[in-house]
């Protein structure tokens, strides 16, 4: 009995001592010979540009696991909470939003790409052929709100007044021709509401996932020039992580030629590189 005690003794000694050897460590804690998981946040189904990233950076021993969310309201709030670690979604000046009306102070930590917003119709192929008292849907969140009313600016289709500069919201809008009827609803809700209104102002990525290539199908595309910086699209961490080295890595990693080119042929130049015309 004695002996057969002890051999359970030593038997369970070995299985906690295994346990602990192979514990995985955290992205902070990771060595450089431990393989390491990052759950990155993303929004949509369409991840052909960062899976081209993840194979490279398996190579370093640095797996990304995305975290799929269907709206613009929850990656930021599971990245402050730690549900994930990075997020890869949203423009800059929609992140600048978010922290200053939650009080958070999630930061940027690399460029990715700048997606113009489009304007898409199911019924008119020129914004020139919008007719009196037609419908728009605009997303409804301020910042891609106020995008969406300075491209239709853009687009002669109203004017908005100057001193709301980047976030301007309908009740700034200072001349409508032809009394047409802005439409606010959620990014997500965008594309799927074209059947019911005249045209429908459509982020990239949603735009995307509805099966539209913006370049071609949308009937009117935001240029891209100086002054679209705020609209970069950003890689983002809690503050505490931005020397993070492991992050660091998956940055350098993204911002390469190799990236640049399945940007550019996944969205059929529908996206931008950013980072080689705009500094973080």
């Amino acid at each position: 009995m004695k002996k057969l005690v002890a051999g359970l003794f030593i038997g369970l000694a070995g299985l906690t001592l295994a346990a602990c050897s192979t514990s995985s460590a955290s992205p902070s804690e990771s060595s450089s010979d431990e393989a390491v998981t990052v759950k990155l946040g993303v929004v949509g189904d369409n991840t052909d540009v960062w899976d081209s990233v993840s194979e490279r950076l398996a190579d370093e021993g640095i797996n990304i696991e995305y975290v799929k969310f269907t709206d613009y309201t929850q990656p930021n709030v599971a990245l402050s909470d730690g549900s994930i670690d990075l997020n890869s979604f949203q423009t800059e000046i929609f992140l600048d939003a978010y922290n200053e009306e939650s009080g958070d102070d999630l930061t940027p930590i690399g460029l990715t790409v700048i997606a113009p917003l489009g304007i898409y119709s199911d019924k008119v192929t020129d914004v020139k052929d919008l007719t009196e008292g037609a419908t728009i849907a605009i997303p409804n969140d301020t910042t891609n709100g106020g995008r969406a009313l300075l491209l239709l600016e853009t687009a002669g289709l109203i004017e908005v007044d100057d001193a709301a500069g980047s976030t301007p919201t309908p009740s700034d809008i200072t001349d409508n021709p032809l009394n047409l009827n802005i439409e606010e609803v959620d990014a997500s809700q965008t594309a799927r509401s074209l059947q019911d209104v005249d045209a429908s102002v459509i982020n990239s990525g949603m735009a995307v996932d509805a099966g539209f290539t913006p370049s071609e199908d949308a009937i009117f595309l935001e240029p891209v020039s100086d002054t679209s910086r705020p609209y970069v699209n950003v890689i983002v961490a809690r503050s505490e992580d931005v020397d993070n080295e492991t992050y660091k890595k998956i940055v350098a990693a993204y911002q390469t030629e190799a990236t640049e080119k399945v940007i550019d042929d996944t969205s059929k130049g529908s996206s931008i590189a950013a980072w080689n015309d705009f500094e973080l």
